[in-house]
């Protein structure tokens, strides 16, 4: 499969790019969001592509936007991309994008974790707690929580990382109001998720989603949507409590540059081959596993 790191589009204004997507203007309303098969380890994006990664993120996304519709609504349209872009670009935009309204975003990342890993694992060994939420002494990395819990995130510029933050944070960034709604959906959107997961096999252990307001100020869910890049998913047949079980994402390109001798700022080393056919084969391997 042929790789796209960076898509060209003639035919609509670009308005950014992120780690992953770029973005594009239709009309004053609407967005054409194009994921790339760019990847980023420790908020470095790397030379190298992983061939189909975009196809896998725009399969799941549209995938869990349809079976959680029911929860909260979303920024799709079923535009079909073909149809607002020429034909000679269409290559760029097959399978890989989607047309979604265009919302104003919340700078806040709403995180929902079901177990203690990662960075909230690192927190939870200082302090005893994450993002200001005190947990029961003595549990182990990778253990399951009695409930699953909100942890927000302040959105960081590309490049930089994100910081926890608590929800008292976020109340006062946006008021009590949406600040309770947002937790409360995203906790209801990990729960159906993480239910569904557990039918096929996966453990969802965190996830992170994206809001946005449309004009009358109702709230959207938006971006990528339970993906190996925003969430953290474990096939169950190899989940145990005390290590880090193996993702269903980068994970593999990580470990590898873990064992480099990198300081973890661009530019960062380039992949083997072997690394990146094992990467693309994991990200199938998800949407596979899920049914999508």
């Amino acid at each position: 499969m042929q790789a796209l790191y960076q898509s060209t589009l003639q035919s609509l204004p670009l308005l950014g790019r992120g780690k992953v997507r770029d973005m594009y203007a239709v009309g004053d309303d609407k967005l054409l969001i194009v994921a790339s098969d760019r990847l980023s380890a420790f908020d470095v994006i790397l030379e190298d592509p992983i061939p189909g990664k975009g196809a896998v993120l725009t399969t799941l996304t549209e995938f869990w936007l349809e079976k959680l519709a029911h929860l909260v609504p979303n920024h799709a349209t079923h535009i079909d991309p073909l149809t607002v872009v020429d034909a000679s670009e269409h290559a760029l935009v097959k399978d890989r994008s989607m047309v979604v309204k265009r919302l104003k975003p919340i700078m806040v990342e709403c995180v929902a974790r079901g177990y203690v890993v990662g960075s909230g694992w690192a927190e939870y060994q200082q302090t005893g707690r994450i993002c200001g939420i005190d947990l029961p002494a003595g549990l182990q990395q990778a253990q399951k929580l009695d409930q699953p819990i909100f942890t927000p995130a302040a959105k960081a510029e590309v490049g930089e990382h994100d910081e926890n933050v608590s929800f008292d944070y976020v109340v006062a960034e946006l008021g009590l109001e949406l600040a309770e709604q947002l937790r409360d959906t995203t906790l209801a959107l990990y729960r159906a998720a993480a239910d569904y997961a557990a039918s096929k096999g996966i453990i969802i252990a965190d996830t992170k989603f994206e809001f946005g307001l449309d004009e009358k100020g109702v709230l959207h869910l938006m971006d990528e949507v339970l993906t190996p890049d925003s969430s953290r998913f474990w096939d169950q047949t190899t989940y145990a409590v005390g290590s880090n079980p193996p993702s269903f994402d980068k994970q593999f390109v990580r470990d590898w540059l873990e064992t480099q001798d990198w300081d973890k700022t661009a530019p960062a080393p380039r992949l083997p081959q072997d690394v990146i056919d094992h990467t693309a084969a994991k990200y199938a391997d998800a949407v596979t596993r899920l049914g999508a």
